[in-house]
């Protein structure tokens, strides 16, 4: 594995201890931050398209951002939960780079790394367990306030705790470059860095020397996606951070993404996320 590819920072959103009794279902969740979860006590599902994984105890569990999923529990269940956010910009993602595993049996030190982490980062509990309550603008802007607010020694501390947990996943994550055919690996670092423009999927082929065709094909096989719907989808996930974090107009958003036609933008995000863009917005910034 390239090394310095996957050093990443991360900003702590949310951390702390919940008791569920029969209340843990929530459906459609999809956030742009990752979730790892810590089971003390009890079982329930998390629900992916990948998967349904029965939550059992003395396990890790992470989601990582924009993964559609959904939560079912009819019992008790104690766990122990952690928000965090990754801003990689147009570079890939740490989870377009490497693919996790969803579970993982935890360590004895991962309770004591994740108590700590409530004790340097008080208020960072959440109010409400309700995502459609919890996930939104002003409630992640205000914990990436109080992320930098932390005193330095916290704060290095606070990362040090999140990449060793991290590490945990990491130590059985397989690393995507060594499957993706190098030509398609280029053209995606060439989609992430040009998010913002018209990416033309004629140019694309040219710069994998070959034909339109062969370069869908070639797409598909090693992405499971066309190399079409592939850019839709990290133009509209790119769209959801955008209204999330800055205050900007739906319109400047999509001209800023090269969508020319504001009527098409707003259909391919009702069809990928479920609501409109204004929808989303207005829910983000409840």
């Amino acid at each position: 594995m390239n090394k310095e590819g996957l050093r990443r920072d991360f900003i702590l959103l949310n951390v702390g201890y919940a008791y569920h009794n029969a209340d843990w279902n929530w459906k459609n969740v999809d956030s742009p931050f990752t979730r790892i979860h810590y089971v003390k006590n009890g079982t329930a599902k998390i629900i992916r398209e990948d998967g349904v994984f029965e939550l059992k105890k003395d396990h890790l569990y992470m989601t990582p951002s924009f993964t559609r999923h959904a939560y079912e529990s009819d019992g008790i269940l104690e766990l122990y939960y952690i928000h965090i956010y990754e801003n990689p910009g147009k570079n890939l993602s740490i989870f377009d780079l490497l693919d996790f595993p969803v579970e993982i049996k935890s360590d004895p030190l991962d309770i004591q790394l994740i108590e700590r982490l409530i004790k340097i980062n008080p208020g960072r509990e959440l109010k409400y367990y309700d995502p459609y309550l919890y996930d939104n603008s002003a409630n992640i802007e205000q914990n990436m306030i109080l992320q930098k607010q932390s005193p330095i020694a916290f704060e290095m501390e606070t990362q040090a705790i999140i990449k060793q947990i991290i590490s945990r996943f990491l130590a059985q994550a397989v690393h995507k470059n060594e499957h993706i055919e190098e030509r398609i690996l280029m053209s995606l670092r060439h989609i992430h860095k040009n998010i913002d423009s018209m990416i033309d999927i004629n140019h694309l082929a040219d710069m994998c020397f070959l034909t339109k065709d062969h370069f869908i094909r070639l797409f598909k096989k090693e992405m499971n996606c066309t190399p079409g719907k592939y850019i839709n989808q990290k133009k509209i996930e790119y769209a959801q951070l955008r209204l999330l974090v800055d205050n900007v107009h739906i319109k400047d958003v999509a001209y800023g993404l090269g969508f020319e036609n504001i009527s098409y933008f707003n259909r391919l995000f009702i069809k990928l996320t479920g609501e409109s863009p204004g929808k989303y917005k207005k829910r983000m910034q409840a």
